[in-house]
């Protein structure tokens, strides 16, 4: 059985009336924006056993960025939410956004790691590509390597960028 599901609109008005709202994307994506008096739990705890100890009957609402991984992961999340009903918000953060709904945002938080991951392999697959153009083809094998690597990481579930990454200062808990 899959949760019901809400629209943004929905979900304020139940957020109003004492509904619990759970952000379940990463912490640092939290951390960079979120939904105002949402929580932030995410889905990993949840995978790891997390239940929510609801001490009324007021549903559950959970969001994610798009709705995928609400979507993907509902019956663990169903389970989660113990007997109080459970609901998804369709089209997460990004629908709540498009709704014209507020959010708390703050850009001093770093961009989540793999969007980070994207922009480096990105520009590194670019300057391979001008640079073996123009400079000398042997550049070509900088793409090579950066497509090798998001390949090994999309087989894996490794990505040594991300590990990478995560050790930059910029992405260090203060």
């Amino acid at each position: 059985m899959m949760p019901e599901s809400v629209s943004p609109h929905e979900a304020s008005k139940l957020i109003a009336q004492g509904a619990v709202f759970i952000d379940i994307r990463e912490r640092t994506e939290y951390l960079r924006e979120h939904i105002p008096n949402a929580c932030s739990l995410p889905l990993a705890d949840f995978m790891a056993g997390k239940t929510i100890e609801a001490t009324e009957r007021q549903p559950v609402i959970f969001h994610c960025q798009s709705g995928m991984r609400t979507a993907q992961n509902a019956s663990v999340l169903m389970k989660a939410a113990g007997p109080v009903p459970a609901l998804l918000m369709t089209g997460g953060i990004n629908a709540w956004k498009s709704a014209s709904l507020p959010t708390i945002e703050d850009k001093k938080q770093p961009l989540p790691v793999m969007r980070q991951v994207q922009i480096v392999a990105g520009t590194l697959v670019l300057a391979g590509v001008v640079l073996g153009y123009t400079v000398d083809s042997r550049f070509f094998m900088l793409s090579a390597f950066v497509g090798a690597g998001l390949l090994y990481a999309g087989v894996s579930g490794f990505c040594a960028m991300a590990g990478l990454l995560l050790k930059m200062p910029w992405n260090r808990a203060p």
